[in-house]
């Protein structure tokens, strides 16, 4: 089978960092690839880059269907153009904040969720709400690292360490769900630094399409999640009427 992560911002460092935690859960048999972004913002910490990214995630989707891919993981936290993907894609596409929650919903009572920016807590909350969390959410926690920082700044790891700790403490919680694709590679450290389970969506959804796609099960292709009707798009959304 064939699976593709795709990284809907356009900082390729990052995507060689959400490939690598990708690869490390795949099965034997799963070739695995992680794609940046053509197009869109260096990072997404707002509905503004969340919908600007969105564009640039269904090219990707568009490419992999032409090239045979499987089955899909969006890999941010956003869950950006989930619902347009899967009208274009014929297997499943899993978003990274969709895989997490539900994940950690089987590792006990309740999760808390530590994201980057304190801007981004409304979108967590509205992603809770569409995934059926609310009973497992215990809060929303923001550590105040930019995106980018994540890779560049010495203090992440134990800034996004020491967050996670607080949330359990403050929530009671049982789980905590890291809420950026940029902090998958800091998932194993914080489990063993805090002692609770700590869910890095990028691996849980990538796990999650190789499941499916072994059950044989593919994403449904009637009503709203069949193909959309083509129809011409003009100026910079031109090839998107086109390549359909």
């Amino acid at each position: 089978m064939r699976i593709r992560v795709v990284n809907p911002n356009t900082t390729r460092v990052m995507t060689d960092t959400i490939e690598q935690c990708a690869r490390a859960v795949t099965g034997q048999g799963t070739l695995l690839d992680a794609v940046t972004a053509e197009m869109g913002p260096a990072s997404i910490e707002s509905h503004y880059d969340e919908a600007l990214s969105v564009p640039g995630i269904l090219a990707a989707i568009q490419r992999g269907e032409r090239e045979g891919v499987d089955g899909y993981v969006i890999a941010c936290f956003g869950d950006p153009g989930l619902d347009a993907a899967r009208e274009l894609a014929g297997g499943p596409v899993i978003g990274i904040a969709e895989a997490a929650m539900h994940t950690a919903s089987h590792l006990g009572r309740g999760f808390s969720v530590v994201t980057t920016l304190s801007r981004t807590i409304g979108r967590a909350e509205d992603l809770v709400e569409r995934y059926g969390m609310r009973r497992f959410s215990r809060g929303i926690h923001a550590c105040e690292i930019p995106v980018l920082a994540l890779d560049t700044d010495p203090a992440a790891r134990k800034i996004v360490t020491e967050a996670c700790r607080d949330a359990v403490d403050t929530d009671g919680s049982d789980a905590i769900v890291l809420g950026c694709a940029g902090m998958a590679d800091l998932c194993e450290h914080i489990r063993e630094e805090i002692g609770v389970p700590v869910i890095d969506g990028v691996a849980a959804a990538t796990l999650t399409v190789q499941s499916l796609i072994t059950l044989g099960l593919r994403k449904s292709g009637r009503a709203e999640f069949a193909p959309p009707p083509p129809k011409p798009y003009s100026g910079l959304l031109r090839s998107f009427g086109a390549n359909r």
